[in-house]
């Protein structure tokens, strides 16, 4: 089986550069994702992998409906270094991400459609108060199929710096530690490529959400290779 496409992703995620900083990481994350985001790079390899090519078993297993809602597709598992992804993002009623970070560096871009996103900074009372309060859990993985555990961490208050809409075409990359939410801007489906990156990571995020709830773990259910498969197919149509 031909898989020409898919160890020319290898060889770019695998060389890209990965200096000491998190703005560093960002940097190459952003040229990476933009370069095999594009349809030239993306139809070609999505296809291969849809027709079996990489580690279907493997990807698999960690590929499932997010719970911060959208559809996550693993495509490429580069071990601690980097993971490569498409997330497949569906319309619905305004429907939003919960305000989170991340455990690395990110980078993403729009394939498809258009993805909202906002950006907040948090609000230290020093600061004369003023944002939208929520509910603070710390969220880290657990158990033998990494499921997400969230606890309960206070509460904090949040200002929006920064609201945008990308379009086909435009991507953003992000450091672990920015504060955002991300949601489906357009009537119909939207596809991003998404790469998080570096070997440092966090061992826990910040969730932001409401009301308060005790702990509680959110179970994964991973998909088997047919239903990855046959996704890997349905995107590849929604991207050619």
């Amino acid at each position: 089986m031909g898989a020409r496409h898919v160890h020319g992703a290898r060889r770019l995620l695998e060389a890209a550069p990965d200096g000491p900083t998190e703005d560093d990481l960002v940097r190459a994350a952003r040229a990476v994702v933009a370069e095999l985001g594009s349809p030239e790079r993306l139809l070609p390899l999505v296809a291969e992998l849809a027709a079996g090519a990489g580690d279907p078993s493997g990807c698999a297993l960690l590929s499932y409906r997010h719970v911060l809602g959208f559809d996550k597709l693993l495509l490429i598992d580069g071990g601690p270094r980097h993971r490569l992804r498409a997330h497949v993002w569906h319309p619905g009623a305004g429907a939003r991400e919960d305000i989170h970070n991340h455990r690395s560096p990110l980078a993403s871009s729009v394939v498809r459609g258009a993805l909202g996103m906002e950006l907040f900074d948090p609000v230290e009372e020093a600061d004369g108060g003023g944002g939208q309060t929520a509910a603070r859990y710390r969220e880290s993985l657990t158990g033998a199929g990494g499921d997400w555990l969230l606890e309960p961490a206070g509460r904090a208050r949040l200002r929006l710096a920064q609201s945008a809409v990308y379009a086909a075409g435009s991507g953003y990359a992000l450091p672990s530690y920015a504060l955002h939410r991300a949601w489906c801007a357009s009537p119909d489906v939207t596809v991003t490529l998404f790469l998080e990156t570096g070997a440092g990571r966090r061992r826990y995020t910040d969730v932001f959400t409401g009301p308060a709830e005790p702990t509680r773990a959110v179970a994964k259910e991973p998909l088997d290779v047919a239903d990855y498969l046959a996704e890997l197919a349905a995107l590849a149509g929604l991207i050619g």
